[in-house]
């Protein structure tokens, strides 16, 4: 019975080695928010570049890099600085209405209200004065939520990307910005 209890407590020494060494794994993961069941906020960049299938778009630019992935009718771009992601976007394929107000219901129904950031013409008061001043570049709808210091959400409309989803790791976003700012 003796040898029984030692090799117990072994195991038991085992098991909690096993443990701290994945909490320490855990805790370095830079993980902020796995996006899209696929794409880790704040993680590393170079898996993607080996995904099957690859990306339609690579563009490598000093730090920053662009990928483009379709999924369905839409697309995703996953936008990475100093090799980790800081932002993931699902642009949807049809901008409509219904699309818009779906979208923000569901991230209502989960995040709260959120914070209103729309800038729209002063002519444009009425919902199909809105929609016009997106369509013409004048305006754009933008609502956000911050679930986390370490990251947020934003739903918007704007003539560019049509209505989009973004994924945004907060600090990653402030260094690119502040790279660009700087001119390096």
């Amino acid at each position: 019975m003796a040898g029984t209890s030692g090799t117990r407590g072994a195991a038991v020494a085992l098991t909690i080695g096993l443990l701290l060494l994945a909490g320490t794994a855990l805790a370095d993961d830079p993980c902020l928010k796995l996006v899209f069941d696929r794409y880790c906020l704040g993680g590393d960049v170079s898996p993607l570049l080996q995904t099957v299938p690859a990306p339609t778009v690579y563009r490598n630019v000093a730090d920053s890099l662009a990928l483009m992935f379709p999924d369905g009718d839409n697309q995703l771009y996953v936008l990475a600085f100093a090799k980790r992601i800081y932002k993931v976007v699902r642009a949807y394929g049809v901008s409509t209405q219904l699309r818009f107000d779906d979208t923000y219901r569901l991230l209502r129904e989960k995040y709260g209200p959120g914070e209103d950031q729309s800038q729209f013409p002063e002519y444009a008061e009425t919902p199909a004065a809105r929609l016009a001043s997106i369509r013409r570049g004048d305006g754009r709808a933008v609502h956000q939520w911050q679930p986390s210091p370490a990251w947020r959400i934003e739903l918007s409309w704007t003539r560019e990307l049509g209505i989009s989803l973004n994924y945004i790791a907060t600090e990653l976003n402030r260094a690119r910005d502040a790279r660009i700012e700087s001119g390096l």
